[in-house]
Order: structure tokens, then sequence, then C-alpha cells
């Protein structure tokens, strides 16, 4: 983005007209709640496709992995496809809604929304390791930006309702209400606006609620029950907040690197590039399908105490930490968030395993903990928002019994990655945006 872009005017600070814009962000919140919770229920079904699939494929004589490659090629083919006709749909769009509320590119249009929805539906779902959130943030975001406009809001306020509702959006892609809330004012607009804060707080309660009553009212993940780690094992989870930082700064720069590489080859069209992508991931998913896709069964396993020996939990992580960023550079729709869970809870069950390895000292008891743990701040660290990645984690798997570890080693992880000058993913991935020659939107 360039410098020169004239600063856009700030949001009223007074409560005038909050009324009309807490009212629609309500109905804002209900739209974002039923197509968040479609797209969530699309993504269920294709996890389930898919891997009916790999095993059907298993079955079968001959070269039978030929069968998920094909499948995840043509899933990433069609979503960049879908990019080539919406641009705008590349890549998770939370960098674009930061974007806009800085009045550094244009507030999305409505026609946004099919194209992030049918495109992260076929990207997500044929495999590729992206998360749901980028495109619920993103659709939340042209509904808020919609919704503004309609209600004849001055424009300050209208990119104010997109930066909430795009916060709505992630608190249905999580099923967190606070999370999403606290996403639109640590992440975004870092600062604590009242009428700001009522906006997102009414319009995520209200997507939230319509989510549930579609899907269910019960948390992503069901912890299997574990009692809080004693204090003296503090300075342990101190030290994996450090080593966390400093694994998802290099996750942040093996991103950026893949996006570079990537866009570096200009004789090959971009969906040639995301059907090599996928085909590659699908190659992935023959051999282990649970390291692709959002990976939700695969955090979902470990939380709920499923135990892996430890060659497999490796295969796992290597595969996730290096197909996330891979399946971002193939610019379709989807996210980061989600993978950057997986990631983390991964993280934590390797170090418990391997710290038990070398120093017996019956580290069982921390192995889900470790990955709750892993899952904040391996997420504090990449995108450096603590205590929105604290705050999703807890409602994620409503449970708070490691909520003292959890600050202790989020914080230590943004610090290392803040020492080691890894910057947050999406500071990075804005700065790469290419800058619009049109002004912000004079609504």
């Amino acid at each position: 983005m360039t410098e020169s872009t004239p600063e856009p005017p700030e949001p009223d600070d007074s409560m005038h007209g909050s009324i009309h814009i807490c009212l629609t962000a309500i109905v804002a919140g209900v739209f974002i709640g039923l197509v968040g919770a479609a797209f969530r229920w699309c993504l269920q079904q294709a996890d389930r496709l898919r891997i009916d699939l790999v095993d059907w494929a298993h079955g079968l004589p001959g070269p039978s992995w030929l069968i998920p490659v094909a499948a995840a090629a043509t899933g990433a083919t069609l979503a960049a496809l879908i990019v080539r006709w919406m641009p705008l749909a590349a890549g998770s769009g939370i960098q674009h809604v930061e974007a806009v509320f800085r009045g550094q590119a244009r507030l999305p249009r409505i026609h946004l929304l099919p194209a992030k929805f049918a495109g992260g539906v076929l990207g997500i779902g044929s495999g590729l390791v992206l998360g749901r959130e980028g495109p619920t943030v993103h659709m939340g975001a042209a509904i808020g930006a919609e919704a503004g406009r309609r209600a004849r809001l001055p424009e300050s306020e209208v990119r104010m309702m997109q930066t909430a509702l795009g916060g709505a959006g992630l608190a249905v892609a999580f099923n967190a209400p606070i999370g999403g809330t606290l996403f639109t004012l640590e992440e975004v607009t870092k600062s604590f606006r009242v009428k700001t804060v009522l906006a997102a707080l009414l319009a995520a309660g209200t997507a939230v609620g319509v989510s549930r009553l579609l899907l269910g009212n019960r948390p992503d993940f069901l912890v299997q029950p574990i009692g809080a780690p004693e204090l003296r094992w503090l300075w342990l989870f101190a030290l994996f907040g450090v080593l966390t930082g400093l694994l998802g700064a290099v996750y942040n720069r093996l991103t950026l690197w893949f996006l570079d590489r990537v866009a570096a080859i200009r004789r090959v069209p971009a969906v040639a590039k995301a059907t090599v992508i996928g085909a590659i991931v699908g190659l992935a998913m023959f051999f282990y399908p649970l390291a692709v896709g959002g990976g939700d069964t695969l955090t979902q396993m470990i939380v709920g105490g499923h135990q892996f020996v430890l060659p497999v939990v490796i295969g796992y992580l290597l595969v996730r930490f290096l197909a996330g960023p891979l399946s971002y550079s193939a610019a379709v729709p989807g996210g980061l968030f989600a993978p950057l869970l997986a990631v983390g809870a991964l993280w934590g069950v390797l170090f418990v395993g391997a710290v038990d390895a070398v120093w017996p000292k019956d580290l069982a008891g921390l192995t889900v903990p470790m990955a709750l743990v892993g899952m904040a701040a391996f997420f504090g660290a990449a995108v450096r928002a603590p205590v929105t990645a604290i705050v999703l984690v807890i409602e994620m798997t409503a449970t708070t019994e490691v909520a003292i570890p959890m600050l202790v080693a989020t914080a230590a992880s943004v610090l290392a990655a803040y020492l080691v000058g890894s910057a947050p993913i999406y500071d990075s991935l804005r700065e790469r945006m290419p800058p619009e020659p049109a002004p912000p939107d004079r609504t």
C-alpha cells in the first residue's frame, strides 16, 4: 500500500446515531449468521466426502493415489477460476478488511459474497490446508458494508460496520462471539470506541446465535476432562511459549516465501499454479488424510485425548507446516487461522513427548493442556493478537483449566516473535496488496 493515501475520516466518538448503528449491526448479524452457518455446513459435508473418497481409493488396485490428486487439483482449479473472475476473493480477505478500515482500499461489494462462498467450499473442501475464517470474515465485511450503505450511514461508520461484521464472521467461523468481537478491536481497529464495541458485540452475538440455532449450541471442540496443571510447571509452559514464538516466526516467513516464489513464476497462469498445488496436497491427502483441510478433525482427536505416537505427530506436523503456506500461495479463497490452531496443537503434543523422552518426569498429563496452550500461543505468535488468541481457544474448547499457563505461554510467544523481528502476518499481507487507484467509497 502506498504511504500517500489520505487519512480517512475517523468514526464519531459521540453516541449520536448509536441506535441506528446497533439496529443495523443486528440485522447484518442475522445475515452473516445464516451465510456463515451454511458455509460451515458445506465444509463439514465436504470433509466427510473427502475422507470417504480417500478410504475408497485405498481399497482400489493400481495407482489409486491419482483419485485424491485429481479431486484436490480439480477443486483448486475451480476455486482459482472463480478468483480470476473476482480477484478480490483471493486469499484470506482479512488484510483487505484491515486496509478498508484504514482507508487504504475500497469497501467490498456484496457480489464478493458468492465468489468467496463458492471458492472457499471448493478450495478448502477439496483438501487445501486453509481456514474457513478468512472467507467468513470477508463475507461478513461485504454484508456489513452493504448494510451500512443501505442504512445511509456516514462513510466512516460504513467502514466501521464492515469491520464489525468481519469480526462477526470470525465469531461464526469459530463459534466464539467474544473472540470475534476482540478480533475487531485488537487486530483490526486497535481501539475501543464505544460505538464500534457495541456494533461488534451485537453483530457477533446475533450471528453466533443464528448459527447455533442451525448447527447446534455446543463448543467447536469437546475436550477430555483435565485438571489445572500444577503451578510448578509454569516455567515449562513459558519455555514452550518462547519456542512457539520462534516457530511462529518461521511459519510466517515460510508463508511469505511461498507467496513470493509462486508469484515469481510469471510464465505459468495462476489457475495452472493452483492446479499443481492442489495436486501436491491431494498426494499428501492420500497418505495423511487428516493432515490436509482445515484440521478440525485432527485437532478434535488431540484435545479429546486420542493418543498418537511421536513419529505420527511429527509426520502430521511437517505436512501441515509446509502444506499450509503452500496452499495459501495458490491464491484461492481461504484463511490462515484454523491451520494455525491445528499446527499449535500438534506442536504442543510433540513438545511434551520430546521433553518426556529426554527428561522422564511422567508428563503424560500435560499433553492435552500443552496442546490447548499451543493453539493459542502459535496463533498469537503468527497474528500478534494474543488476547484474541486466548479468548478464541477458551471459547472454542469451553475450558478454562489452562488459562494461566495459556497467558504465560502466549505472552512469551508474542515477545519471542517480536524480538526476532517477525512482523504480524496480516500486516505483511496487507503491505503486499496492490495499491488501489481510486479513493475509498464516499458513501
